[in-house]
């Protein structure tokens, strides 16, 4: 997810800042358009949000893409979540609409208290 990689990012930023003999130094702009791109499209800003978004997403079965297509887009209704991610409706585990109303308000949970 966006926000994942944003930590990630964020950690490696910090790690080259402090190890560059060089106060100048500058990372490459493709590192530096990176991490304002996923730092702009984080729902998430809290490691511990992520973490607990991951943890919530990950209890339904979900294929990494799906996982990271929710996370990162956040839909609000179960019409919204299966026209973003069809196939959670098509696999073999094939959710029914409470349990994908109810993954959603979990998440929802979250982005009230971040």
């Amino acid at each position: 997810m966006n926000c994942e990689v944003a930590i990630i990012l964020d950690h490696k930023y910090e790690q080259l800042q402090q190890t560059s003999d060089d106060p100048m130094n500058q990372v490459s702009q493709v590192f530096e358009k990176s991490l304002q791109y996923v730092k702009r499209f984080s729902r998430y800003k809290n490691p511990d949000a992520v973490r607990q978004v991951r943890e919530i997403l990950s209890r339904y079965q979900l294929a990494e893409f799906e996982l990271c297509v929710l996370g990162n887009l956040c839909p609000e209704t179960v019409e919204e979540a299966i026209a973003m991610v069809p196939s959670i409706k098509t696999r073999g585990r094939a959710h029914d609409d409470e349990a994908i109303e109810k993954m959603l308000n979990d998440l929802s949970l979250i982005k009230k208290f971040e």
